[in-house]
């Protein structure tokens, strides 16, 4: 569900306000304890919770605590892990705060210095993991951007009463480079490249295999076929199409082609592409505060 105006109109007010106290508490270099009072008051201020009754500092989990925790009837919502204004955020960081997570069972956690903020959704399985669903710096949010307003309203009260995270996650799960690249694999998607090619290029023979081909090693980055995130885009995609009772299917294989693209491929001369050549289209910041 959109922000409502009301909730569009608490941002507006209160923003502005908490971009500059982050700023300042940047400048003076404030430490931890008072970055957490700067963050519960953008919980409770900007973001529609009870100071007092919804936000908990120093939330007790095995034997220690994290900073804050977001709970709602008494259920915790959000852990949040503060580190003071001044501290950049690093790998340990992050796998602290999703250790509180995991280990209180909450599947939502918040990481943030109060400038720039990261929120991870925690995978229960074996191992446990966690994906980042967005990340943002407060002083650079701008409500003019419906996509910035997003990212705040996800985090708010009445986000939450919406369901409005979980929404968000599996857009960014379903909109991604990983699945777009995959989808644009299929024989079906192909097909089409080819038939607007022979337009194009008409008497010319152009056949799959060789689109698939240049796709492959010309247009894609190698990240978007392979390694952990593509094999997850290709099992759900596979998945899917299963269940609609569309059986994936896999381009021709042209032997002659192939002969053909391996020796090209392989041929010393200045124009043979090395691994460089996956590296030819410049990836979108998915999951930055454009889901990265």
């Amino acid at each position: 569900m959109p922000a409502s105006k009301k909730v569009i109109e608490r941002f507006t007010k209160l923003l502005p306000r908490f971009q500059q106290i982050v700023k300042n508490a940047r400048d003076r270099d404030v430490n931890e304890s008072d970055t957490v009072v700067i963050i519960s008051d953008i919980f409770a201020d900007i973001l529609g919770y009870d100071k007092y009754l919804e936000v908990t500092r120093e939330f007790a989990i095995k034997g220690t605590f994290c900073d804050l925790a977001v709970k709602i009837n008494d259920k915790i919502q959000f852990i949040i892990e503060v580190k003071a204004v001044g501290i950049e955020l690093k790998d340990q960081h992050i796998k602290q705060a999703c250790d509180y997570g995991a280990n209180q069972g909450v599947q939502w956690v918040v990481l943030t210095n109060g400038i720039d903020w990261k929120v991870y959704r925690i995978r229960f399985e074996q191992p446990i993991g966690f994906d980042m669903v967005y990340q943002f710096k407060l002083p650079d949010i701008n409500l003019k951007s419906e996509n910035d307003i997003d990212l705040l309203f996800t985090l708010s009260k009445e986000g939450l009463s919406s369901n409005s995270r979980e929404v968000y996650y599996e857009k960014i799960q379903s909109v991604n480079r990983f699945m777009v690249g995959n989808i644009m694999l299929r024989e079906e998607i192909l097909s089409v490249v080819r038939k607007e090619l022979k337009k194009i290029a008409v008497g010319i023979k152009v056949e799959i295999p060789e689109i698939e081909n240049i796709i492959l090693h010309s247009v894609f980055k190698r990240e978007i076929i392979e390694g952990e995130e593509a094999e997850v885009a290709k099992k759900r995609i596979s998945k899917f199409y299963k269940k609609v009772n569309i059986p994936a299917k896999k381009a021709p294989v042209n032997k002659q082609l192939e002969v053909n693209t391996s020796a090209e491929v392989n041929k010393p001369t200045e124009e043979t592409p090395d691994d460089s050549s996956f590296e030819a289209v410049e990836d979108s910041a998915m999951f930055n505060s454009n889901p990265q």
